[in-house]
């Protein structure tokens, strides 16, 4: 797999409040080895960041692409790392990543978002199936986000291609498969063991809000009580 990994990480801390909106795909249109080449030359004129895209002489043409890391389950990865949050060390760590990461690959118009997901896992590790993640393509209209599930065999720099290098116009995300579409088979039983410790710690810590809370709750009742029946 043609997929050199860029080292050129960020961590993106910008506030999205946006509410992402379902869009329905767009149908693909078909450049001519003419129309990529203008389209390519356009794309690099636009290019404030250096990461622009190179054709050659076969029509196969290479560029930059960024991902943001939206997980909310932990990844299991193959060595310990010092980032993220562990929940369990041995051969293997489940940690969570940062949310709001962005990873740069180098990638070219031949790789699949499949082969995407696969390089972005490998880069971190990540011992977890492939088939549990999936690619979303997100952007801007009016004030609003959409956001879209890419399918296993769409090409990723093409569609960075055509809607040129400015991410309000289209920007990639890589999420889990929404609870209804987990495959549970993928994962390994230590998974799922380490998964269950995870769930069973934060219910207890947020049992132990609730409680506080309506502790607080209770005495400052009993404490209105106490003025109401106090005698005069």
């Amino acid at each position: 797999m043609d997929c050199c990994l860029a080292a050129c990480d960020t961590l993106d801390r910008s506030n999205n409040n946006s509410q992402d909106v379902q869009k329905e795909r767009e149908p693909h249109v078909y450049l001519s080895k003419e129309e990529v080449k203008e389209k390519i030359q356009s794309y690099n004129s636009s290019v404030t960041d250096k990461l622009k895209m190179t054709l050659s002489s076969n029509g196969i043409y290479t560029g930059f692409i960024k991902v943001q890391m939206e997980l909310c389950r932990p990844i299991t990865v193959q060595s310990s790392l010092n980032q993220g949050k562990c929940a369990h060390s041995n051969n293997e760590t489940a940690f969570y990543l940062p949310n709001g990461y962005v990873n740069t690959l180098h990638i070219s118009s031949t790789n699949t978002v499949r082969e995407v997901i696969e390089a972005l896992l490998k880069k971190f590790l990540v011992a977890d199936n492939p088939a549990k993640f999936a690619l979303y393509k997100r952007c801007h209209k009016e004030d609003q986000v959409y956001t879209c599930k890419l399918s296993d065999r769409e090409h990723p720099l093409y569609l960075r291609l055509v809607a040129g290098p400015t991410t309000e116009m289209l920007s990639f995300v890589l999420r889990e498969h929404e609870t209804g579409e987990v495959m549970w088979e993928a994962f390994s039983l230590p998974e799922l063991q380490n998964f269950l410790r995870i769930l069973d710690k934060e219910e207890d810590e947020q049992l132990q809000i609730l409680k506080k809370r309506y502790a607080a709750y209770r005495d400052k009742l009993e404490e209105a009580l106490g003025g109401v029946w106090k005698p005069g």
